[in-house]
């Protein structure tokens, strides 16, 4: 990459800020340096990324205690967003003003109109505004791209596409008394796990015709308003079809479910004309990092990224005497959040179109305020044009 690092600023130094965005920049020294962190009641000289990763990591790094002090620092180039939800809007927008490039967390903003807002702002002041959609790099997405890739005429395709199921399970019980439980703006599993599965299925199959989608508070505990169960089902006329067989519609089943007992939970079912995909277990990014000792192992680490070949997904196939053939479909490229981060160093320094674009996020939320709209009036609803 040409030019020098870029100089950052990460908001927020809890489970986003210390999982996701810092362990990130501090492993791509060629691409970025951590200038500061917003720490507002830091207990020691170094804050919680030190307590976390060790006083080196903190060497040189500012800590502000206010946003203030942020947006006046000269050096500062971009500022990292990761935190509570309904503030993402107002940060992003107060930065974007003092002529900084952002990276925003997901969900992005609470409403369709505040991230067009925001998309326009960046663009009247030249500067990056990048949606942290980190899942596009989740090694067995990258497996799934791979397989709907295949032409028809090979074996293992699944031919043309009648249903797509995508799913974030987990089981959980009880609260977890963080800001997420709470009833604000943006909160709840459609905004949260949602966000990931509504910008993959666009990704891989555009907007839909329309949109179903019912959600609730399925645990019965804590606000009634902060949703915890959601389904959203996406329709789109059929695919085409290169073959006598001519399915009539395609939908997209995306679900998220607090109350999943499952040692593995079931992360994607595809069914089409010729076979089917499922797939079981999720990427193990999340939990690698979450487990890292010093931010180097996410490039030093050669497991990293890598998924058990236990979790890799199944297909079943027919085959030309009608028989069912069942294979393996490996998760053979690495997850690899760290081509988000360096796609947002490259589109700062040299101008290159981003990987993510930020409409593409503004449109996430689109579905997402439509999704809502159609559990609260039960009923489908005609997704409109791009505005």
């Amino acid at each position: 990459m040409s030019g020098k690092p870029v100089k950052t600023c990460v908001l927020g130094v809890g489970l986003g800020g210390l999982t996701f965005h810092i362990p990130f920049v501090l492993a791509h020294p060629e691409h970025f340096t951590l200038h500061a962190v917003l720490e507002r009641n830091p207990a020691t000289p170094g804050g919680k990324v030190a307590a976390r990763f060790g006083e080196d990591t903190m060497e040189g790094v500012k800590i502000y205690s206010t946003y203030d002090e942020v947006l006046v620092d000269p050096e500062i180039e971009l500022i990292v967003i990761s935190t509570p939800s309904d503030t993402h809007y107002e940060l992003a927008k107060r930065a974007l003003e003092a002529g900084k490039h952002v990276l925003v967390d997901k969900p992005v903003t609470a409403t369709a109109a505040e991230a067009y807002d925001l998309g326009a702002l960046a663009k009247s002041k030249g500067v990056v505004l990048y949606p942290f959609q980190n899942r596009r790099w989740d090694s067995d997405f990258l497996a799934l791209k791979k397989l709907l890739d295949l032409p028809e005429d090979d074996p293992r395709s699944l031919g043309t596409l009648v249903e797509f199921e995508s799913r974030f399970d987990r089981y959980r019980a009880d609260l977890k008394n963080s800001w997420k439980d709470q009833p604000r703006p943006a909160n709840g599993l459609t905004y949260d796990l949602g966000a990931h599965l509504i910008d993959q299925a666009l990704l891989l199959f555009g907007r839909p015709a329309k949109l179903t989608a019912t959600r609730e508070n399925i645990r019965g505990i804590g606000s009634k308003d902060v949703d915890d169960c959601f389904t959203i089902l996406l329709h789109y006329p059929g695919r085409p079809s290169t073959t006598a067989l001519k399915p009539t519609s395609f939908t997209a089943i995306l679900r998220g479910h607090i109350l999943s007992v499952r040692s593995r939970q079931v992360r994607y079912v595809v069914r089409g004309t010729t076979g089917t995909y499922t797939k079981f277990g999720v990427d193990v990014q999340e939990d690698q990092l979450k487990a890292i000792r010093h931010p180097s192992e996410i490039t030093s680490v050669q497991t990293y990224g890598v998924e058990p070949e236990e979790l890799w997904g199944t297909l079943e196939n027919l085959s030309a005497n009608g028989s069912v053939v069942k294979s393996t479909w490996p998760s053979s490229e690495k997850g690899s959040y760290s081509e988000l981060f360096i796609d947002v160093a490259r589109t700062i320094r040299e101008g290159t179109q981003q990987a993510v674009k930020w409409e593409e996020s503004a449109e996430v939320i689109e579905m997402i305020e439509l999704a809502y709209q159609s559990a609260r009036e039960e009923r489908t609803l005609v997704v409109p044009a791009r505005p």
